[in-house]
Formats: C-alpha cells, sequence, structure tokens
C-alpha cells in the first residue's frame, strides 16, 4: 500500500504539473486570476477520487496555483458514462477556462469534438496519436497535449505474466467496454497477435454497461431460466 500511495504521490505531482504549463503561460501573458477546467473519469464521491483531489490541489500550489486565491477550478466527474462526458465537456467549454485538464481517452475525445482553442492537457490517454488527439509525440500540434502512460507492446507481455502464473492456461478472454475504451481495439490486435506465441487462444469479450445495453451483446444480455425465473 506504501508503494501504490508513493506512486500515486509522484503521479499526482505530474498532473498538477501539467495543468500548470498553459496557465502559467497565459499568466505571463495576461495576468489576474485564472480558471482551470477538470474533467475526470472517477465519481465525484469515492474515496480515491478525493484522495487526488487533495494531491491534484497540493501539487498546482507548488506550483503558485492556489485556489481560491489566484485560480479557480471547475470539476466534473463522468464516472465513466460516455453521456456524461459529452455533457460535462461541453459544460466546462462553455466556461471558457484558460485550459482544461482530462484525465482518460473518453474525456479527450468529448472535449476536443467541442474546442480547438482552448489549451487541453491529458493523461492516461492510450496512443493519443492513432486517436487522432495529436499530431505526433514529438510535435502534439494543435490544443491538445500530453502524457501516454501506455505501451501497446506491453499488452502482449500479459499473456506472458499470464502463462507464467498459470502454465496450463490455454483460452483466455479479454473484457473491455468498447463505449469508455476507445483504445480497446488497439490492445486486443497487439493481445491476439502475442497469444500464438505462448500457446493461447484469445477471445474478445465485449461487455456494455446495463444502462448502455442494447440487449443484443452475446454477454450482457445473455439470458436464461432457473427455477421459473428468467435471469440475466
Amino acid at each position: 500500500m506504501r508503494g501504490r500511495s508513493l506512486k500515486r504521490r509522484g503521479f499526482i505531482t505530474v498532473l498538477g504539473g501539467a495543468a500548470a504549463w498553459p496557465l502559467a503561460g497565459r499568466a505571463q501573458q495576461l495576468g489576474g486570476n485564472r480558471r482551470l477546467g477538470v474533467l475526470l473519469p472517477y465519481p465525484a464521491n469515492d474515496p480515491v477520487t478525493q484522495a487526488i483531489l487533495t494531491a491534484f490541489a497540493h501539487a498546482l500550489a507548488g506550483f503558485g496555483w492556489v485556489e481560491g486565491k489566484n485560480i479557480r477550478i471547475d470539476y466534473r466527474f463522468a464516472a465513466g458514462d460516455p453521456t456524461l462526458y459529452k455533457a460535462y465537456a461541453a459544460e466546462l467549454v462553455g466556461l471558457s477556462p484558460d485550459a482544461i485538464f482530462a484525465s482518460a481517452s473518453p474525456a479527450v475525445a468529448a472535449l476536443r469534438l467541442q474546442t480547438r482553442t482552448i489549451p487541453i492537457v491529458f493523461v492516461q490517454v492510450v496512443d493519443p496519436v492513432g486517436l487522432g488527439f495529436v499530431q505526433s509525440l514529438a510535435r502534439p500540434g494543435g490544443n491538445i497535449t500530453g502524457f501516454s502512460a501506455y505501451d501497446a507492446e506491453l499488452m502482449g507481455k500479459w499473456l506472458q505474466f499470464f502463462k507464467e502464473v498459470a502454465p496450463g492456461v490455454t483460452r483466455v478472454a479479454v473484457i473491455f467496454n468498447p463505449d469508455t475504451a476507445p483504445f480497446a481495439p488497439l490492445f486486443n490486435h497487439v493481445i491476439e497477435a502475442a497469444a500464438p506465441s505462448v500457446g493461447m487462444t484469445v477471445t474478445l469479450a465485449p461487455v456494455h454497461l446495463a444502462s448502455q445495453c442494447c440487449g443484443t451483446s452475446p454477454i450482457a444480455s445473455r439470458s436464461r431460466r432457473k427455477n421459473g425465473k428468467v435471469l440475466r
């Protein structure tokens, strides 16, 4: 737990620094207080979310940005809901912030549809080039930049680790939500390509949230009868 805590602190320090970049630049040009929008993929009342917000505010303060003093922060929490990503992205852009901090690919995708001028800084985005968020890692271009902490090639390592832990396993199911994981095709392709080298076969198992299920998913909508009752 201590190791995880230290890693999270370091990660949030990066978040604070990332969010401070465009604010610092515009503050030098314009002076006065600044406004920051934040779009997160987590539920607002989750204890981990609250810990993240505390660390985030602390990291920003380390760069001289103190909420209520020289910066106003508008938070939105999508809780993994695609509809909320879209709604909150529109709300934040409508507030005309100096910059927007976004965590996870769905948040960036929703914001990108709303603005091409307000600076957007992201973290926890997989393949930002492939998703069209930036032109290249060296020269992002446009109004979006940030950190990509994932390497698709590592997905193949997952199967290798799995084989070391359970040598007898030959069939693996990859469960993912296509509505909230736009990077899934990239990951799945790498996993499927790596499977034969470790003697495995892979089955892709897309699962939607109950509120999003259209009734056609072979997993999410599967039903059966038991003791006279329909189970889903």
